[in-house]
């Protein structure tokens, strides 16, 4: 901390970690960041929904993690960016793959995801953590909808039609409830994909 911040006066004071003490998907995302910054991370601790944690104390939930940063002097933990906002939270900045510190935004977020390589993801999978991007909060993550290509049901087109009313005019709704909408070139590389989707055989998406 003072290494990038050496006009501050921080107290002498021990920081004591806080993580999750259950298996959660914000756990698997903040361990792959720390996994891609970390050699020594990468080597003892690694990746998962659970880990072994060298040193700090579990909290069971968002809200646990919560409770025991805001009572134990010098706690530091993380918690899904929605929550945060809802509890008042400080947070801090992060430096992100281009050596700029940026804060976990609504447009941080975004960055993240408009400047991952989408078009070599097979799948649409992607890890969004540590993406490129000069504005890219670099411990971001993604929900998928898995969509069969070979579709059994005849109004199948119908779902798609939702999904694209979804992407392109709930982002007002999506923030509200401070998660993140789909950058625009992201929409329709996603809707480009969608036309190999086909029932019996022919496309139903174009």
């Amino acid at each position: 901390i003072l290494k990038v911040n050496p006009e501050l006066k921080l107290p002498n004071q021990s920081i004591t970690v806080v993580h999750r003490a259950d298996g959660s998907g914000t756990t698997w995302i903040f361990t792959n960041y720390l996994d891609k910054v970390s050699k020594q991370w990468h080597e003892k601790v690694g990746t998962d929904k659970s880990v072994a944690w060298p040193c700090g104390v579990g909290g069971k939930g968002n809200e646990g993690v919560a409770q025991y940063v805001q009572q134990i002097s010098g706690g530091i933990g993380y918690v899904e960016f929605a929550y945060a906002l809802e509890n008042n939270m400080t947070w801090t900045l992060l430096q992100n793959k281009a050596s700029k510190f940026v804060a976990p935004t609504i447009e941080s977020f975004q960055s993240a995801g408009a400047n991952a390589d989408w078009k070599n993801a097979p799948g649409f999978y992607m890890v969004l953590t540590d993406q490129p991007g000069e504005n890219s909060w670099p411990i971001t993550g993604a929900s998928y909808i898995l969509v069969h290509k070979n579709q059994t049901n005849p109004n199948a087109k119908e779902m798609l039609k939702f999904f694209s009313w979804c992407l392109k005019n709930g982002a007002v709704t999506a923030e509200k409830l401070h998660y993140v909408p789909l950058p625009k070139n992201l929409v329709e590389l996603v809707e480009k994909q969608w036309t190999n989707i086909v029932y019996q055989g022919k496309q139903i998406w174009q």
